[in-house]
């Protein structure tokens, strides 16, 4: 098969790229260091021809909902609109768990492209999993002001990103879906246990204070929302196992 993975550099990209060239695909990577422009739509018609699938797991860093809004409307409606001319023939999503109502910040964006996918004209196969291992030390790097990290209240059952490039190029594979089983970690957490876990790995020495976010998606992150429900696949590596494989440089 061939299949072009759109944001094929970032944190599950770089897997699913290597997943997939592993079961013998022919695979082609999307980013602006490969001079694909998702947003703007600049290099797309190239890239796509031949192709007959798409994975797209590109992104954005962003608690502005404005900014994740814009960005996977954008990006989404041109890719679709790329794969149409090239005669893709399926296209697989990866979204996050239990983002339904939330109308801020990235989760605001991600239900904007779910929404896209779900009538862009291309058979698609959509797939949300809870944060990666990655998302303990960009957390970090994010909260970090001084000698203290603020971190989020957040329930979460964060899987391997490996695992999560593994699922969707199992969907590719089966040909179009529609939404299939969340998937998550093996095992539900408090952020702030994760950070401290990964200060004490690292060396840093530096005190978690936990902070309550406002809104919908601040809600969603303390109620366990964001925690996969019953019968959602799961995941091998805990967090822990991650942390003691050397990925605390991770992020």
């Amino acid at each position: 098969m061939r299949i072009a993975v759109a944001g094929g550099t970032g944190t599950v990209g770089r897997h699913v790229v290597a997943v997939a060239k592993e079961r013998g695909h022919h695979v082609v990577s999307l980013s602006r260091a490969e001079g694909v422009d998702l947003v703007k739509g600049h290099g797309l018609a190239q890239a796509l021809a031949g192709m007959d699938t798409v994975i797209d797991v590109s992104g954005i860093q962003t608690t502005s909902t404005k900014q994740a809004v814009d960005f996977y409307t954008n990006a989404t409606q041109n890719l679709l609109a790329a794969e149409q001319e090239a005669g893709v023939q399926h296209h697989v999503a990866l979204s996050i768990v239990g983002i339904d109502g939330v109308t801020s910040g990235l989760y605001a964006g991600k239900l904007v492209q779910e929404d896209e996918v779900r009538h862009g004209g291309v058979p698609w196969t959509l797939l949300r999993s809870t944060q990666f291992h990655e998302f303990v030390p960009l957390t970090v790097k994010i909260g970090t002001v001084g000698p203290l990290v603020a971190v989020p209240k957040m329930f979460t059952q964060p899987v391997a990103a490996r695992e999560v490039a593994e699922a969707l190029v199992d969907a590719a594979e089966a040909g179009p879906q529609g939404r299939i089983n969340d998937l998550g970690g093996p095992r539900a957490e408090e952020l702030a246990d994760l950070v401290r876990s990964y200060l004490a790995k690292t060396g840093e020495r530096k005190k978690v204070l936990e902070a309550v976010l406002p809104g919908r998606m601040g809600k969603a992150m303390r109620s366990g929302a964001l925690i996969p429900a019953p019968g959602a696949a799961v995941g091998r590596q805990t967090f822990q196992q991650w942390l003691q494989a050397g990925n605390s440089d991770a992020g």
